[in-house]
Formats: structure tokens, C-alpha cells, sequence
């Protein structure tokens, strides 16, 4: 599971920093059309602007997965360790929920939806941009189960 995990990780990492670097093309480009050529480029800002959702949906799973999120743990510091697992094994299984129900789910259903509607410069359907919430949401999924199975391990500090 660790190995599956880490191959995630590096996909993730490496698509994030393939769209950010895209996203640093298109801005500077859509800066010099605009203020050098007084014409701006409607398609490189309607695709950064949606690279840029995609950047965040799936960034926030690869965050999600290193535990690096932030969180408030001051009451739960305070408990005893066994405490804390439970809590740690309690919150992974919420968010689960809550990335299956609101991400994958109502993503999927929200994806489907706007597969008619196209975008009117880059000529794509809007589903395709939505679909990085449902994907998104299937990230976190894999790692929240990652992470219950972990903490029911022993192997990762359950204070952050």
C-alpha cells in the first residue's frame, strides 16, 4: 500500500508542478499581450484560470496525503496517545465521508451536468474542468484510507 501511495504522490507532485509551470507561460504571456500589444489573450486567461482549479483540487489531495494540512490540535495534544488515535482514525474517516459524498459524488454528478455546455473560448466542455473536484475527492478518499490504516499501525505521529 506504501508503494502505491508514494507512486500517487509523485503523480500528483509531478502534475502540479507541470501546471504550475504552465500556469507561469500562460500569466506571463497574457502580461505581455496586455500591456506590450494593448491586445489581451482571452484563451491563455481562461486556461490559467482553470489550470489554476485543477492546481488546487489536486493540491490540496497531495497536502491531504503528507499530512501537511493545516490543523488545530491543541485539544487534541493534550490527551493521551491512545485518545489521540481514535481521534486521528475518527477525523480520517469524516473527511472520508466527506470527499465521497461532496467531492466525488456531487463532482461526478456536477461533471456529467455540464459535459453539454461548452467553454466559449477554448472549445471544451465545462464538465472537464469540473471534473478535477471528483478527482480530487478520489485522492483524498485513497489517502484518508491510507492514513486509517497507518494510524491503526502505529506509523505516523497522530499530533501534527
Amino acid at each position: 500500500m506504501t508503494l502505491v501511495k508514494n507512486l500517487i504522490d509523485k503523480i500528483v507532485e509531478w502534475f502540479c508542478i507541470s501546471i504550475m509551470g504552465i500556469m507561469t507561460v500562460l500569466v506571463t504571456w497574457q502580461v505581455i499581450t496586455r500591456y506590450f500589444f494593448n491586445n489581451p489573450s482571452v484563451v491563455t486567461e481562461q486556461l490559467a484560470q482553470y489550470l489554476f482549479v485543477w492546481l488546487v483540487m489536486y493540491g490540496a489531495a497531495y497536502v491531504f496525503g503528507k499530512r501537511d494540512h493545516m490543523a488545530i490540535v491543541f485539544l487534541v495534544d493534550k490527551m493521551p496517545p491512545g485518545l489521540r488515535k481514535i481521534i486521528g482514525i475518527i477525523q480520517e474517516i469524516v473527511i472520508g465521508v466527506f470527499a465521497s459524498g461532496v467531492m466525488v459524488y456531487g463532482g461526478y454528478k456536477t461533471t456529467v451536468r455540464q459535459m453539454a455546455q461548452m467553454d466559449a473560448s477554448l472549445k471544451i466542455p465545462m464538465g472537464v474542468i469540473y471534473s478535477a473536484v471528483a478527482i480530487g475527492g478520489i485522492f483524498i478518499i485513497f489517502y484518508s484510507f491510507y492514513n486509517i490504516m497507518t494510524l491503526a499501525k502505529n506509523k505516523i505521529e497522530t499530533n501534527r
